[in-house]
Order: structure tokens, then sequence, then C-alpha cells
């Protein structure tokens, strides 16, 4: 139990006497002030990118509804022209310009479907298979393997 008593003591001692002097002390202080300065600059840090991402979607969602708006103008001028107006008149209302004749075909047989269909699968290019190495060295020098 002295043995105990002893080194408690000692490292006690040591304490008061060798670590807690004055130049230690002001090192410590100086060292947690450091660690304090350096979370503050990282964590700023962070929030900043943070904060910069978010600014950057959102000008992002803005140019997409900016173009979102300029295409509805576009079209709600499409439907106030002239020539939309004769469309719909011709479609809707089956009206004609003065000399035209209105020539009504029957819907495609099952016949016919079927031949529209064989000819574009017949015009399908065909494409090999790549390896990912292979796309990979074709993307970054231009050579295919």
């Amino acid at each position: 139990m002295s043995g105990i008593k002893a080194k408690v003591r000692k490292t006690s001692y040591w304490i008061k006497h060798d670590l807690l002097i004055f130049d230690n002390v002001i090192l410590i202080i100086a060292f947690i002030f450091c660690l304090i300065w350096t979370w503050g600059s990282i964590s700023s840090m962070s929030r900043n990118w943070n904060l910069a991402q978010e600014l950057m979607n959102r000008q992002r969602e803005k140019a997409l509804l900016e173009l979102e708006v300029d295409t509805l103008e576009l079209e709600n001028e499409y439907y106030l022209s002239a020539e939309y107006q004769e469309l719909a008149a011709r479609k809707y209302q089956g009206k004609m310009l003065p000399g035209e004749t209105m020539v009504y075909l029957p819907a495609n047989s099952d016949e016919a479907k079927r031949k529209h269909n064989n000819s574009t699968s017949a015009s399908t290019i065909a494409t090999e298979e790549m390896s990912n190495f292979s796309q990979w060295m074709a993307f970054l020098f231009g050579i295919k393997l």
C-alpha cells in the first residue's frame, strides 16, 4: 500500500513542479487555442462549401425554370399564330381552303403495320460490345482494343 502512495506522491509532485510550470501552461493553452481555431476554420470551410453547393443547385433550378418559361411563352406565341389556327381548324373542325378537296384514308391494315415493323428491324446497326477496359482506353486515348 505504501508503494502505491509513494507513486501517487511522485506523480503529483511531477505534475505540480515539472508539468504545470508557467512555460508548459502557456504552451498547453496555445495548443488548445490552435485546436479551437483549426476546428472553427474547418467547420467554416465545410459550411461555406455546403452553401456554395446549395447556391449552384438553386442557380441550376432557376436556369431550368427560365428555360421552361421561355418555352411556354414561345408555345403561347405559336398557339396565337395564324398558322396554328389554320392547322387546328383543319384538324378539329374539318375546315379547308377554297378549291381544296378533303380525302379521308382508311386506317392501316394489319399487313401494312407488319410490313413497316419488319423493315425497321432489318435496318438496325450492329454495335459491338466493348469491355470496360476497352471503353476507358477508347475514351482516354482513342484506341480501340
